[in-house]
């Protein structure tokens, strides 16, 4: 099918207007809120995207391969884990992201899930609802003076850390890539975290090398009682151990707003748990990181469009 202009793929059904106006030029086709492999690859052979904007699902080869001028792949957002990079490479397609466009929200999301769990917040409530009144039993747990361990510090964690600072928790990180720490937050060894850390936050990209790295040897170092909470990706944590871990007290709670396969579909095991927090991986949405990563993503694209493709690879 050939167009008046040529096409940007949108792996959604929206996109914020100041992006929309930055792709004025473009016709932009919306792949929908939850697309199918299949339904990109149809897309792709119809439309023959020149670019990907990816906000749901995964692109890999087999999606690449469906549209022959796909120049570069935008990640509405900072993870490109689900973006298939090394086929990306040998096709020449440029891989954008978006970093820090969504820190705010995240790091905010991730300060809500802690509040939550280390209040008691969510049974609390509900126990209300029900007609109970707990003020002569219910204890909950004060963060001032607590040590709180970060994985991951790049702008999200490194938000989150100064959060804890105004909290007057103590603040560790462990991230063998950062640069550079903020005031009042001290490097630690993933073990020492593990081991001193009231509340783990995980802030870092799935990898080879972090896929699972919270799992039963690593959920053994940690102290009894220990808030966990994911607002990065839901590989990171090995579910059949964080279920152990709960059940026998090693976690008082976990928050979560990632998960391996997305989206949840009930049931599942997570709606029988009381001491689990679930949000549907929206902690990077909100009013203003959705035009921030929209227009990040927008102009990412128009970067590399730009460029001449013997050009291209400096880019990518």
């Amino acid at each position: 099918m050939k167009n008046s202009q040529p096409v940007i793929l949108v792996t959604g059904s929206d996109l914020a207007p100041q992006a929309l106006e930055l792709l004025a030029d473009y016709e932009i086709v919306y792949a929908g809120k939850q697309p199918t492999e299949d339904d990109l690859c149809r897309l792709c052979a119809q439309h023959d995207p020149l670019a990907i904007i990816v906000r749901y699902g995964k692109i890999n080869a087999r999606i690449m391969d469906a549209a022959p001028h796909l120049r570069v792949i935008s990640k509405h957002g900072s993870g490109i884990d689900v973006i298939d990079q090394d086929a990306a490479a040998k096709r020449q397609i440029s891989v954008q992201s978006a970093p820090g466009s969504n820190a705010s929200a995240v790091a905010e999301h991730a300060w809500a899930m802690i509040l939550a769990s280390a209040k008691s917040l969510v049974p609390l409530e509900s126990r209300m609802r029900q007609g109970y009144w707990d003020k002569s039993t219910h204890k909950s747990r004060e963060l001032e003076g607590k040590t709180l361990g970060l994985i991951g510090l790049g702008a999200i964690g490194s938000r989150v850390a100064q959060i804890g600072k105004a909290f007057e928790m103590k603040v560790i990180a462990y991230d063998p890539f950062a640069k550079n720490f903020p005031e009042g937050c001290q490097s630690a060894s993933l073990e020492v975290l593990l081991q001193t850390a009231d509340v783990i936050s995980l802030h870092c990209p799935l990898t080879d090398q972090t896929h699972q790295m919270i799992n039963r040897e690593t959920l053994a170092l940690c102290k009894k009682g220990t808030i966990l909470v994911n607002t990065a990706r839901g590989g990171l944590i090995d579910d059949e151990a964080l279920v152990q871990a709960l059940d026998e007290g090693t976690l008082s709670w976990a928050a979560l707003d990632s998960f391996a396969v997305e989206p949840l579909t009930a049931p599942h095991r997570w709606q029988h748990i009381e001491n689990v927090i679930l949000s549907p991986h929206i902690g990077g949405v909100s009013d203003v990181s959705y035009i921030k990563m929209g227009v990040a993503a927008a102009s990412n694209v128009l970067k590399v469009l730009a460029t001449p493709l013997k050009h291209q690879a400096a880019i990518s």
